[in-house]
């Protein structure tokens, strides 16, 4: 049954790579972002795989706003199904270089954007007993990494958040669906315009996903009722690890993370970057960004977690060769 879907932050990045795969499964999309080229961009996409799309060029950090918005979808394509909190801002930079106005701005979009779109969405969902509240978290939620204080701390809060939602929804025997999909690096366009007081260019950590992996994760946990979805072999090591062994880690991280996330290429001087206002309007930036052939588009980690099937047949088949080895060397 085709749905009406919304995604923010989807102009570029995860949120265009799954407003196109929410478009392919036939639902109607409602994108909402700032940047006007790349709104545009995904409208394009989504209605070229044959569905309608509307574009509502919003800034998330703003409550009414947000919830304005979700009256227009309901408005123009119906009763919201799907809600994807997936706007995010980031400040690459150690935290005694960032300003004020710069820890509250990421705050204000990545965290408060996540709770005014979950609360706009519940408003129309409780009351009709249904419908699935994703909200995209991060690896970075449980493991937080330097040069990113202001993003970390912002995933924490919107991981405590959905999980006292989640309790409240339960309590209330609430037929509304609350998840969160954590994700790895991924190639996306966040490390070209976001705003970065470091010495060279950003990059994600490697290994590196196609935001397109991302996107299978995200519309899978929208249909399934699954408390969260880890994405990547690098995401269960990083929060399986923080809590196994936390300060080792915080070792490694101080150098590994640090190196890891800056390329070879020099950045001159401070990029201001997209934090307060679009980066370059008038261009398009996509899905992905300019680490293409570093990236990976499949992950076997993912796929057997989404089919838990597959996990408990290949621990048959382990158990069985080990038990024909043993009778072997009997």
């Amino acid at each position: 049954m085709n749905r009406v879907v919304v995604v923010t932050g989807a102009s570029g990045g995860v949120g265009r790579a799954t407003a196109r795969h929410f478009a392919r499964s036939g639902d109607r999309v409602a994108l909402l972002a700032r940047g006007g080229a790349g709104l545009e961009g995904a409208r394009q996409d989504v209605e070229a795989l044959g569905v309608r799309g509307l574009a509502i060029p919003v800034d998330v950090s703003d409550a009414e706003a947000v919830d304005a918005a979700a009256w227009l979808v309901e408005e123009e394509l119906g009763p919201i199904d799907v809600w994807i909190n997936n706007a995010m801002a980031t400040v690459f930079s150690p935290s005694w270089d960032m300003e004020p106005d710069e820890f509250r701005r990421a705050t204000e979009v990545t965290y408060l954007g996540g709770v005014w779109g979950t609360l706009a969405a519940l408003r129309r969902m409780r009351p009709r007993d249904r419908g699935s509240i994703v909200n995209v978290g991060s690896a970075l939620a449980y493991r937080s990494i330097p040069l990113q204080s202001a993003y970390c701390g912002a995933k924490f809060a919107l991981r405590g958040f959905t999980d006292s939602v989640r309790c409240e929804l339960i309590h209330e025997e609430s037929g509304v669906r609350l998840t969160m999909v954590h994700l790895p690096g991924l190639n996306t366009p966040q490390f070209d315009w976001c705003r970065a007081k470091v010495t060279k260019k950003p990059q994600p950590v490697p290994p590196i996903y196609q935001p397109e992996v991302a996107a299978r994760a995200i519309e899978w946990a929208s249909r399934n009722d699954r408390r969260e979805v880890w994405v990547g072999w690098p995401t269960y090591k990083t929060i399986l690890g923080n809590k196994i062994a936390p300060r080792l880690l915080d070792r490694y991280l101080a150098h590994e993370a640090w190196e890891g996330q800056l390329t070879d290429e020099p950045l001159e001087g401070e990029r201001e970057g997209n934090l307060f206002e679009p980066l370059d309007d008038t261009r398009d930036r996509g899905a992905r960004g300019s680490f293409d052939r570093r990236s990976r588009s499949r992950s076997p980690v993912l796929q057997a977690s989404l089919h838990p099937g597959w996990l408990a047949a290949g621990a048959a088949a382990l158990g069985a060769a080990s038990l024909w080895l043993l009778r072997r060397h009997d």
